[in-house]
């Protein structure tokens, strides 16, 4: 079956691609380097269609909500205690092309909890969201499950998507996913492209 031409209202979603996981720290996610070239050309094709979603941690584990604090516990070497504000940054390549009002912060795993996300989307008429960025099996993949909950047309960039744990993208895009093929496709780089023309 011939994959859909996107509409109009179509908006490209990048996920965490920020200095926090493409340099060395205990989040460093190498797979950046090699996704960067696509989830840039998806984003210099439709910069006006694109946002730049940011993980932000809190200062310090105390910070946190909930069971948050047990988190960043584990994980404090990440909080801003421990590392300059700067690395909450996108990578260089990214942050030269984001837009005003194109960075969303978030404090959890999806961007649907970031508050206001939804109503943008729904505000702005958006009805298919194409994902990129890391990780695929954490922030990414939560990300996806909300929208596919919400009833968008849910796109994954294959070619786009990375992970500090790549068994575990594998187990996303190889397992997961195609458990969802009614809701959620896998394209590349060039067959989003293709499909994406004014």
């Amino acid at each position: 079956m011939a994959t859909a031409p996107l509409s109009k209202n179509t908006l490209h979603v990048v996920i965490d691609m920020q200095r926090l996981f493409a340099e060395e720290t205990a989040w460093h996610t190498p797979a950046i380097t090699d996704i960067l070239p696509n989830v840039l050309a998806l984003s210099q094709a439709r910069p006006f269609d694109t946002i730049f979603v940011r993980f932000v941690v809190p200062q310090n584990a105390e910070d946190a909500k909930g069971r948050w604090k047990n988190y960043y516990r584990r994980w404090s070497s990440v909080t801003l205690d421990e590392l300059d504000a700067t690395v909450l940054d996108l990578v260089a390549p990214l942050a030269a092309i984001a837009g005003p009002g194109s960075i969303v912060d978030k404090e959890t795993y999806s961007v649907f909890g970031s508050p206001g996300f939804a109503r943008r989307l729904q505000n702005s008429g958006t009805d298919t969201l194409i994902f990129s960025g890391v990780e695929t099996d954490v922030c990414v993949y939560a990300s996806v499950l909300d929208a596919v909950d919400a009833g968008y047309r849910v796109i994954l960039a294959e070619d786009a998507l990375g992970s500090g744990d790549m068994k575990a993208h594998a187990m996303v895009t190889e397992i997961l996913v195609p458990r969802l093929s009614e809701q959620i496709e896998i394209l590349s780089t060039e067959a989003i492209l293709d499909l994406w023309r004014d």
